[in-house]
């Protein structure tokens, strides 16, 4: 090898001398062969996937490894050979072949063994080959060459063995990419939607190819959830949950790492040009490669990370404590979930940053000092001056983030409980106050977010300005430290590139800092709920009891909280196997939480509990999940049709699947929406009755049914003859008839046992019990006769699914007006009316409990369309319609959007110029070594920088501000049109999707929109001026920008299509995971108590396992897109510095370093101008979402000004309804027909019916939630329909059904406008038996109410809502009766209040006890939407009609 190096590199024509490729060229792939191997076999031990079936393909492989191992030993004998007669080959001769000989044999070896361990395309080898045939392709040209120039081959034998092996290789090659069957036995992949991923070739995974089939399909149609592959084993939730766990244990991080790549280029003959331009251009294409698959792991290690969060939170919520819960509401907890797992997915990536970045500063200084020298260090200085300052803005911003998600989570909130208590809020004529509290908090929201952008401004006008002033102050040190220094193309243009390079970690750093310092915010926030009490699952002693006894309590003292007083204490309990034991007492004594208490839900201060065998427990709320009625009451047992039908049969519930339009396959709506409360509270029962645990709990569950269905339940489910006969049973109840045929009661009396016993003998005790039960029932015995003439009734029982609660939820297809059963049971027709005393259970309140700002979607199970009560929520298909970008548009200001642009582009012009001044200060003419007017050349180019900034900073703040705007007016228009929305529209509509508008979208139009139009303008700019520079510098290029552009395109158009759709449908299924978390949330208790707790994590995981399967190929298209964008990238690239070469003589050195220095950053330009357009695109979905829930339907006007009723309206309080009509929608059947009655001023009417006969319609009409089709109501004369509704609902009271309360204080509850004195509140309160329990409460008035009004039992809520009545004493009070959720004596209390204070004003009330209207003027019984009767009580019992009946019935005729 002792040739002249001349020869090869310093002529014109390159070639490498003979000695050189038969040793180093040929050695190469051999090394890289040997080295790769131990870690490759190591690998393949491990990764063992059953054998592949030996192949035509493998036969060829190994064929051609032998004949190549063949080939080099022909080559190594001929050299022996050569020995042998005398002429010696060189040494080199017999070393190569025998190295590659033996490296053969190895890749043949490998082949096999790949195939044994079921590799089905080998990296390794695909490599090996490409390196050979690399190689080798220098001695063909070279052999080739050299014949031409001797005119004759040298050594015939070598040359033709040479182009053997040459030819053998690239077969090999070529062979190598194609993939191997499965291997056999390898575990059936039963997926019905395989990702291609794991059977892809090396290459295709490496260039992300398998992704295209996906890609295309997105292009032609937009995909649907059936198009998404199913998740990669290791991806799945269970295996990354159960990970993490046990890392948790461990608690450890690991970091990744990243290959950096550095090119700097020296210059020399036009060879070396091209050699250069083609080593650019093979070198970014592997960076590019690697860097995308070290991508690709890095993000899915980011979704594991997700997956991995939103896991251990559901778990962990499933055990906290209830003081826990009571701190951290559902929304808050959905919080953890949504947005703060998010933040670790996207912080990941770049945590590599924190080392690389100061690893890439540190090079990139090295080899300016190379180029510079000190002249840097000003430079570098001014880069490290800055740094304090981006630091300083960052913190800032942090902490608005932190104030603006404070008031972002009290919006929401607030959106939350407005939404659970819409209805409310209609009938009180509520709205503006609460409106009002709303537009508060979101001007303070976006006050800081207008601060924000100010901020943001500030920081893009540094972030501009530093590199160009680093580049400003390094080049203005170098020139004037000494005259001789001059500046020319190669050191300005590579000092450019290099502060380009710099640039980006500097840039990063911060916002890398600031992300971190979001994620710690999010990590403390998780590791704060992670570590939070969990429940004692010791607490209740499951294995140990009392021989006899299946539950027992000794000396036990309870608490909810460890900062409360205790709720129970010294409790002393014991149950016999097989009891019926009735736990009794007045309200808020503490009678669930004895059940509580006995569940481990409670936190024990001391004392035992002792429990044996399996559990159900029927909560007093009964907590319906949002799935079908079948899989409500299996609630994850196997199906046994014979125990389903029993369950059904005892719990009355036959009945209600011939009214439910689906049966027991009809979808129930989310809190059971669409069942009436009674109907809620049997199918709570029914998945107790078959459960057939061996203890039951019931936790009141008659109350929310009639009196007969109660008689029923307990009968043929609780009692002594009943299903559960044998099992042990506690019954909290308020009904007294049953008591006798309990086996003993237990009294409780503020949270101890006053007195036990049999009925029996607590009646002999004459203690408090006896006198309490002598005042309620004197006439028990009487009851009981009349009870079993009617049992054989009783399964006749037909009911409607009215919804009482919300009666427009009958906007579902889910009412069937005229039940068929009517008509086959016509002779059945006077009994049936008689007995179905009442309108069937309205009397639960919804748990309506904290909805948490969670986006709650349900989505429509797979039941048939009929039976589908809430929309699938629409995905909107295909490109988003420009007319959004307009709206958007709009909303920020179309001179603002004009003013932006163009200030970007006046930015990019002033780039441009200042390159080009530099390349012309470059091409400066050099006069005796120094450069002149060097003051002139840094004073414009300084002028240059500074106005780039400035203008960038101009277009910020316009955006910010125009972003505000847009913010307000989409969020106001939202919020008023959401206020103004029929009931209807409440109904049918999941207050989830609601909630999801004005968190996720507003979120969006908040904080992500504007950011991502500039980031796009950006990049279009920066794109578009690279293209205008090039072709100005090489004219050249312009041949080639058509065919770049329309690859460009054809990839733009794919991704964008594609990306967007999967976003769509990650967005859609992102939804039910919260939904299925929140209902976890509120039903926790029942689902610890039935120990389903793994079960539900299961169909969480499921959940989000869906949510990552378009998650999934999301990523991978962002890969897929990154690998082709950056390969257009790397030909712009490619080709600049080809055209430079080719055209050297014509060009400036300062015009080439110019456009490659542009061309070097083309590729990120373009990249991120697709990624912001298809950003673009998926978040601009949120303006429409916010928009198409602007422009729903509204009620009539709030106030009518010229037709305002006159003042003190209605002075009679005469109610009349005049041929009045109407249904719930068009089309349906009307739910009141032709109604005509008055009612005179003062009168007191009951009004009663069985289900479904339009008693609550009536009173919804009287307050217009209902609008008639037909017909008038006037009210003292007025028509009710001509005035505004608020000026009608604020002159009438209604003492709704469910006592709703919103979280705030006591008194903004009683009077949220501030009307009243504090006088009339205490008064109202004294009025309604709240004056002691308030007045012992240190905040008095300003007691604060929980979300709903959980820290008040449901009677005291029902007080309150007294109170309210009282405050307003209007002319008109309507009483829609819900005496379930009260012990008698409330009840009795409430009447009297009632009779007393109401005594001037007309009443109406929908009765459930007759006993509560008997002394009422008039009653009017409706039936079937008609007027039955109407007479006073008296007559009408005389008249022996419908009313009699039911008075019959009730004991009462």
């Amino acid at each position: 090898m002792g040739e002249d190096s001349n020869l090869s590199v310093h002529t014109d024509s390159l070639d490498f001398t003979p000695c050189f490729q038969n040793s180093v060229l040929a050695w190469v792939p051999c090394i890289y062969l040997w080295a790769a191997l131990p870690c490759y076999l190591f690998y393949l031990r491990h990764r063992h996937q059953g054998y592949i079936v030996l192949s035509r393909l493998s036969r060829l492989k190994t064929a051609l490894g032998v004949l190549l191992w063949c080939v080099s030993w022909i080559d190594l004998f001929y050299s022996f050979h050569g020995l042998v007669h005398g002429w010696a080959p060189a040494p080199i001769f017999f070393v190569t072949p025998l190295v590659v000989g033996v490296t053969m044999l190895l890749a043949t070896l490998l082949i096999q063994y790949e195939r044994l361990q079921g590799v089905r395309s080998s990296g390794v080898l695909v490599i090996f080959w490409f390196l050979c045939v690399v190689c080798g392709i220098i001695p063909f040209r070279s052999k080739i060459l050299s014949a031409l120039a001797q005119g004759k081959i040298s050594d015939p034998f070598r040359f033709t063995t040479f182009y053997i092996y040459f030819a053998l290789v690239l077969s090999a090659l070529i062979l190598s990419c194609s993939r191997e069957k499965p291997p056999f036995f390898s575990p059936k992949n039963i997926d019905p939607n395989p990702c291609p991923e794991a059977g892809a070739g090396f290459l295709s995974r490496l260039s992300f190819w398998w992704f295209t089939k996906l890609a295309i399909l997105g292009y032609r149609r937009p995909l649907e959830e059936w198009d998404l592959w199913c998740l990669n084993k290791e991806d799945r939730s269970h295996v990354v949950v159960q990970r993490l766990l046990e890392e948790r244990k461990k608690q450890q991080e690991r970091a990744a790492r990243v290959l950096i790549r550095f090119i700097s280029n020296p210059t020399a003959p036009t060879w070396w040009g091209f050699l250069v331009a083609g080593l650019m251009f093979v070198c970014s294409v592997t960076q590019t490669l690697i860097l995308h698959q070290y991508y690709h792991c890095i993000f899915v290690m980011g979704l594991r990370f997700r997956t991995g969060i939103i896991g251990v939170i559901y778990r962990k919520a499933l055990v906290i404590t209830n003081s826990v819960k009571r701190e951290s509401t559902a929304g808050e907890i959905v919080n953890l979930m949504s947005v703060d797992a998010q933040r670790f997915m996207d912080v990941v990536p770049f945590i590599n940053l924190l080392w690389s970045a100061p690893l890439q500063m540190i090079l990139a200084v090295y080899f300016l000092w190379q180029n510079l020298g000190p002249s840097v260090l000003a430079g570098v200085a001014l880069m490290v001056l800055l740094i304090p300052l981006n630091g300083a803005v960052a913190v800032k911003m942090r902490a608005f983030q932190v104030e603006q998600m404070k008031l972002k989570d009290s919006r929401i909130r607030l959106m939350s409980e407005i939404l659970g208590g819409i209805k409310v809020l209609k009938l009180y004529a509520w709205e503006p106050s609460f409106l009002k509290q709303v537009e508060d908090i979101r001007q303070e929201e976006l006050r800081l977010m207008r601060q924000a952008a100010y901020l943001h401004a500030t920081s893009t006008f540094i972030w501009i300005c530093t590199p160009f002033l680093v580049t400003l102050t390094t080049l203005g040190m170098y020139v004037s430290v000494d005259k001789n220094n001059v500046l020319d193309a190669e050191k300005a243009f590579v000092s450019v590139s290099l502060f380009n390079i710099l640039k980006i970690p500097l840039n990063m750093l911060p916002q890398l800092i600031s992300n971190l310092a979001q994620t710690s915010v999010s990590l403390k926030r998780i590791q704060h709920f992670l570590s939070q009490d969990e429940l004692d699952s010791q607490c209740v002693e499951r294995k140990t009891i009392t021989p006899g006894y299946t539950v027992t309590i000794h000396n036990g003292t309870f608490t909810w909280s460890q900062n409360l007083p205790p709720t129970l204490h010294s409790l002393d309990i014991q149950v016999p196997k097989g009891a019926l034991v009735a736990v009794v007492g007045p309200v808020g004594c503490g009678k669930s939480s004895l059940l509580s208490a006995l569940l481990g839900e409670m936190e024990k201060l001391e004392g035992k509990v002792y429990m044996k065998g399996s559990v159900a427990y029927v909560p007093q709320q009964a907590w319906i999940q949002n799935c079908t009625l079948q899989e409500n009451v299996l609630f994850g047992q196997a199906l046994d049709p014979k125990r389903y039908q029993q369950a059904l049969e005892a719990c009355a519930l036959l009945a209600d699947l011939e009214v439910l339009p689906g049966g027991s396959k009809t979808e129930i709506g989310e809190k059971g929406i669409n069942l009436s409360g009674g109907q809620r509270q049997r199918v709570s029962l029914a998945r107790a009755v078959y459960s057939d645990a061996d203890i039951f709990l019931l936790d009141d569950p008659l109350s929310a049914v009639d009196s007969h269905v109660a008689k029923h339940i307990f009968d043929q489910v609780i009692g002594p003859e009943g299903v559960l006969a044998g099992k042990t049973r506690v019954l909290v109840t308020h009904g007294i008839s049953f008591l006798p045929q309990t086996d003993f009661v237990i009294v409780l009396a503020d949270g101890q046992v006053s007195e036990v016993g049999t009925y029996a003998a607590l009646l002999q005790r004459n203690g408090s019990f006896a006198s309490f039960l002598h005042n309620h029932a004197p006439d028990e015995g009487k009851k009981h006769q009349e009870a079993d003439s009617r049992t054989a009734l009783e399964d006749k029982e037909v009911e409607e699914v009215l919804l009482t609660e919300d009666p427009l939820s009958n906007h579902t297809d889910l009412t069937v007006h005229e039940p068929v059963t009517y008509e086959v049971q016509k002779q059945f027709m006077r009994q049936l009316s008689a007995m179905s005393l009442e309108r069937e259970g309205q009397g639960r309140p919804v748990p309506r409990r904290r909805l948490g700002a969670a986006e709650k979607v349900v989505q429509a199970t797979e039941a048939k369309a009929s039976h589908v009560l809430t929309q699938e929520e629409k995905v909107e298909m295909g490109t988003v319609k420009l007319s959004v970008f307009w709206d958007y548009a709009r909303a920020v200001g179309l001179c603002a959007m004009l003013a932006i642009c163009l200030l970007h582009g006046g930015q990019s012009a002033a780039a441009i110029g200042a390159n080009v001044w530099l390349s012309a200060w470059t091409g400066e003419a050099v006069v005796n070594g120094q450069q002149n007017n060097t003051s002139q050349r840094l004073g414009v180019y300084a002028a240059l920088g500074i106005l780039q900034g400035l203008l960038v900073m101009l277009s910020a703040i316009m955006m910010a501000v125009g972003g505000v705007q847009a913010a307000r007016l989409l969020h106001q228009a939202l919020l008023h049109n959401k206020m103004r929305s029929p009931q209807s529209f409440f109904d049918t509509t999941p207050s989830g999707r609601i909630l999801n508008r004005f968190s996720k979208d507003v979120y969006i139009i908040d904080e992500v929109l504007a950011p991502t139009i500039l980031m796009l303008l950006n990049s279009f700019y920066n794109s578009i001026s690279t293209l205008v520079v090039i072709v100005a510098s090489t004219p050249l290029f312009a041949v080639v920008i058509l065919p770049l552009a329309v690859l460009y395109l054809l990839v733009q158009r794919l991704y964008v299509a594609t990306s967007r759709q999967l976003k769509r449908l990650e967005s859609v299924s992102r939804s039910p995971i919260y939904s299925h978390f929140l209902e976890t949330v509120t039903g926790s208790s029942v689902i610890r108590a039935y120990g389903r707790s793994q079960d539900f994590e299961a169909i969480s995981d499921a959940k989000v396992d869906t949510n990552q399967r378009s998650c999934y190929p999301y990523i991978v298209s962002n890969r897929w897109l990154g690998v082709r964008v950056e390969f257009v990238g790397n030909c712009v690239v490619f080709f600049t510095a080809l055209f430079a070469v080719i055209g050297r003589s014509s060009l400036s050195p300062g015009l080439v370093g110019l456009s490659v220095s542009y061309a070097l950053q083309v590729t990120l330009a373009l990249n991120w101008m697709i990624r912001t357009i298809s950003d673009l695109e998926s978040n601009i979905v949120a303006v429409e979402r916010v928009k198409e829930y602007s422009k729903t339907e509204t009620e009539a006007p709030w106030v009518v000004e010229g037709s305002r009723p006159p003042v003190g309206w209605p002075l009679q309080g005469e109610v009349e309804f005049r041929n009045y009509s109407v249904r719930y929608r068009p089309g349906m059947e009307p739910v009141l027909k032709d109604l005509s009655l008055q009612v005179r001023g003062g009168e007191k009417v009951g009004i009663v019916g069985r289900t479904g006969a339009g008693k609550s319609s009536m009173t919804l009409c009287l307050f217009r939630i209902l609008e008639a089709t037909e017909g008038d109501i006037l009210i003292d004369g007025l028509n009710v329909a001509d005035i505004g509704l608020h000026d009608l609902r604020s002159q009438l009271t209604i003492i709704p059904q469910d006592p709703i309360l919103f979280s705030g204080t006591l008194r903004m509850n009683l009077d949220p406008f501030g009307n009243y004195s504090e006088e009339d509140m205490w008064r109202a309160l004294e009025l309604s038996h709240l004056h002691t329990f308030v007045s012992s409460q240190p905040a008095g008035l300003d007691f604060q109410c929980s979300e709903g009004g959980e820290n008040l039992s449901v009677g005291q809520r029902q007080l309150v809502c007294l109170a309210r009545a009282l405050l307003r004493k209007s002319r008109i009070l309507v009483l829609d009766e819900a005496t379930a959720a009260i012990d008698l004596e409330t009840d009795d209390l409430i009447q009297a209040t009632i009779h007393t204070q109401f005594e001037p004003c007309t009443v109406l009330t929908i009765a459930h006890r007759l006993n509560t209207i008997m002394d009422y003027t008039r009653v009017l019984v409706l039936d079937k939407g008609t007027i039955a009767e109407f007479d006073s009580p008296t007559n009408l019992i005389a008249a022996r009609g419908i009313f009699y009946g039911m008075a019959r019935d009730a004991g009462l005729a």
